[in-house]
């Protein structure tokens, strides 16, 4: 059979494979070498699942009924008219995704700016990557997970990881690491801290006074580069300021990281030729991440790491497309090229390249927690419109989350399964997913991917591309202002990035299917692609990295009488994200079958349960059954629970949806719970 070389559905490592009709093979890319993970090896599986939707659904009596695309496109775009007369634009809202295409991204963005004429517009990355957007954007200039091709790290002599788990995050991803001393920041004793010469276990919340702490030893020891310091960089005396007050003993009663390990990390980086730092979802994922992660950023600034060959500092995107997500324009603050919306030459270039009056588009609008709490709210959105998104399962908070789409006058939600969130909607409209499709992705290093089509949609599938235009014609715009062609709607997107931070102007499709290694910023249609950023300067006016003086306050909820333990979420090899894939393939589901809640033996056992046992692990905000897992390396003030599953498994119930000041995101990796047995008539 025919091959098709194409990119994995999953993680933002996006490993290189083939497909022949459903059969997947991995093929020999530079970030995965050959290599697919579980997830990747039966994605074919998702490509003829049972549960795939192929006509669109109407709720009626309660109950939803299959339709014609005419009466449900016809029923959506008449009560969005409606709404919008009778309570302005903003009373319609649009929830985006990390995992939809570059395309996607870009036009719904433009959908909902211009057909829509609202500023209601934020998506499920405000969960992922906000904070290190934000600490990076502050830091460099510019927001790219990797300003370095994952290969770098292959010379790496240390590398820190703080909060990340790629053992099970992105398998592949691991062999990158095999010549370096690992450094591992994680509550937990993962996989990936397995592989670590040196884990350091932090309290729950406290990741910025272990960065200030290893800081103070760097500076303390010797190991600053101060010309590094002197020639690139601005802000070192203030954020030294404030970590000289963390010594590391001070930062041991914190952390419980004991003084001596943070010496040694100071010392294992600072006597690296070649070091990087990485940041992941375990540092981000609070109230405090923006924070957090200029901790982790000042430490590399102090060791000369950025900008310098060999040596730098990442983050390590999740979603699919994460980066090219919050590039082109379906983010509340954000136009496409990673243009500021408020930017009034930002305005001038885009609405030029939409063809509209710059005076014409919104402002900003609400981040995502917030948007979803002002669902049905007086004064907040009346109408979501959801693409690629399962807010459900994935938002803090989730139950109150459920309440506020119950109170919506219009849910339409578009997804190629019934996922928990489709399953509330009044309207849902079967589309398209991965392989079914040319599309554009932007992974981890800013490599911008051409996934490519290898099989056809059922019949009755429609690309959210051909949605998007069929309502926005409905709403009274020209047809030709809503291309369904994804190298037509990629044309208009390098235009409108054009001149930009994240500049794609000089990207083709033809290009990338001759196979160039592209990573933005490409200006021109003869510019090589950017690698490496920041080896000459950093994206300031000035071209000088800046410091942050950022200070530990710790996490938004502490334990207490009631609430005694505290949880932290995240995910498995196995599952992905909600699990709205995952869940479907019976060989992962087999492996993992349903939320389970890790707990030390002593805390187990003090809650009166054994392992293989359902625990109620309650918060301030609702509570979650689970199967107890005992693990001896655990903290035993700390439980964890995977975010994949539905219903009364969901991490999700538990979450605070407290939110950092500057990124909005909200602090999953930690609240206060309690662990008890659950009553006898719902245990197993």
């Amino acid at each position: 059979m025919p091959h098709v070389d194409t990119h994995c559905p999953y993680c933002a490592l996006q490993c290189g494979m083939r497909l022949a009709g459903t059969r997947v093979t991995p093929r020999d890319f530079p970030v995965n070498a050959g290599g697919l993970c579980q997830k990747g090896w039966t994605s074919g599986e998702l490509l003829r699942s049972g549960d795939r939707l192929t006509t669109p659904l109407i709720r009626r009596d309660g109950e939803l009924t299959p339709v014609s695309w005419a009466e449900a496109l016809d029923l959506v775009a008449a009560k969005l008219r409606e709404l919008r007369s009778s309570h302005g634009p903003d009373s319609v809202a649009v929830f985006g995704g990390g995992g939809l295409t570059n395309e996607k991204a870009y036009l719904l963005g433009k959908f909902a700016r211009v057909a829509l004429g609202t500023s209601q517009i934020d998506y499920n990355g405000r969960f992922c990557m906000s904070s290190a957007a934000a600490a990076g954007l502050k830091a460099f200039g510019a927001d790219r997970g990797l300003p370095f091709p994952v290969t770098d790290l292959a010379e790496a002599d240390v590398v820190l990881l703080a909060g990340a788990n790629p053992a099970e995050t992105m398998p592949p991803f691991v062999q990158h690491l095999r010549g370096a001393e690992l450094i591992v920041i994680d509550p937990r004793r993962t996989p990936t801290a397995e592989l670590a010469s040196l884990h350091l276990a932090p309290a729950p919340g406290t990741d910025l006074a272990l960065a200030s702490g290893i800081l103070h030893a760097v500076v303390v020891e010797g190991h600053l580069d101060k010309s590094y310091v002197d020639l690139r960089t601005n802000g070192f005396d203030e954020a030294w300021r404030l970590a000289a007050a963390w010594w590391p003993e001070r930062a041991e009663r914190v952390t419980g990281v004991a003084a001596a390990d943070q010496r040694r990390a100071a010392e294992m980086l600072g006597e690296a030729h070649n070091a990087y730092v990485l940041t992941a979802r375990g540092t981000e994922q609070h109230a405090t991440g923006t924070a957090n992660v200029s901790g982790w950023i000042n430490l590399a600034l102090a060791l000369g790491l950025p900008g310098r060959a060999g040596s730098g500092f990442g983050c390590l995107t999740g979603q699919g497309n994460g980066q090219g997500g919050r590039e082109h324009g379906q983010k509340a603050d954000q136009l496409p090229g990673y243009r500021k919306i408020d930017d009034p030459a930002a305005r001038e270039h885009v609405a030029g390249v939409w063809g509209v009056a710059p005076e014409s588009l919104p402002g900003p609008g609400r981040s995502a927690t917030e948007l979803l709490e002002a669902l049905g709210q007086e004064g907040g959105p009346k109408a979501l419109l959801v693409f690629g998104s399962n807010v459900v399962v994935s938002a803090p908070r989730s139950r109150r989350v459920q309440d506020r789409l119950s109170a919506l006058d219009l849910l339409v939600v578009a997804d190629f399964v019934l996922s928990e969130t489709a399953e509330r909607a009044d309207v849902v409209l079967p589309v398209t997913q991965w392989a079914e499709e040319d599309g554009t992705l932007t992974n981890l290093e800013g490599r911008i991917l051409l996934r490519r089509k290898a099989v056809d949609a059922p019949v009755g599938v429609r690309s959210d591309l051909d949605v998007l235009r069929e309502l926005a014609t409905r709403l009274g715009q020209p047809a030709e202002r809503f291309p369904v062609d994804a190298p037509a709607v990629f044309d208009e997107l390098r235009a409108a990035s054009k001149g930009g931070t994240a500049d794609y102007s000089g990207i083709t499709y033809d290009r990338l299917r001759s196979g160039e290694a592209l990573h933005w910023p490409v200006p021109s249609a003869e510019h090589p692609g950017t690698p490496r950023m920041f080896l000459d300067r950093f994206a300031h006016p000035d071209g000088r990295a800046r410091f942050a003086a950022v200070d530990h306050t710790g996490p938004a909820e502490l334990p207490d009488a009631e609430f005694p333990l505290q949880a932290t979420t995240g995910r498995v090899l196995q599952h992905y994200q909600s699990g709205a894939q995952t869940r479907r393939i019976p060989e992962l589901v087999d492996v993992v079958p349903e939320v389970f809640v890790e707990v030390h033996p002593d805390t187990a056992a003090r809650a009166g349960l054994a392992e293989g046992e359902r625990a109620l692990v309650r918060s301030r905000r609702g509570e979650t059954v689970a199967r107890v897992r005992c693990v001896a390396s655990l903290r035993p003030d700390l439980v964890f629970l995977p975010f994949h599953f539905p219903g009364e498994g969901r991490a999700n119930l538990l979450t605070n949806p407290a939110l950092d000041p500057v990124s909005r995101m909200p602090e999953f990796k930690v609240c206060a719970v309690a662990l008890s047995r659950v009553d006898a008539g719902v245990a197993a």
